[in-house]
């Protein structure tokens, strides 16, 4: 599994013009479910993004959790994360999980946030969307389980 995690002001995911998932502050995932990811290594990731300190607290230190900010999530499945570049020009997604399997894990990642009281809006697994945000620092992280 790998998760990029963007600190964002505000986030938006649309279809063909459309708004499907809209945040304000808090976090834009990216979620690249791989072949061999399974329940327990999601709901252990989701767990660790919950309690990572990285937002700023009066003193401007990376001391907050989303929790303590009153954060939100917008989760978008994006198997590209998995693509293998190291040979050729093509990229190859073989390390990417199929679906349907794929898009239980990734709900199953989205309901553990609900689960823990945040505000869960996400995009469309398989869909074509256009992601709005504005990155806040920026800061990023690529989360690799």
């Amino acid at each position: 599994m790998r998760v990029v995690i963007q600190r964002v002001n505000h986030a938006e995911v649309t279809i063909a013009g459309k708004s499907v998932g809209k945040i304000n502050k808090g976090l834009l995932l990216l979620v690249g479910i791989k072949e061999g990811d399974d329940l327990e290594l999601v709901q252990k990731a989701a767990a660790k993004i919950m309690k990572m300190r990285i937002f700023q607290d009066d003193a401007g230190k990376t001391n907050l959790a989303l929790k303590d900010v009153g954060g939100e999530i917008l989760s978008v499945s994006q198997f590209t994360l998995l693509a293998n570049t190291k040979k050729g020009n093509r990229p190859s997604f073989v390390e990417a999980m199929k679906p349907p399997k794929s898009k239980k894990l990734w709900l199953a990642f989205n309901k553990e946030f609900a689960a823990s009281g945040f505000h869960v809006e996400t995009g469309q697994f398989g869909a074509d969307m256009q992601v709005d945000l504005e990155n806040d620092g920026p800061f990023t992280i690529v989360l690799d389980s």
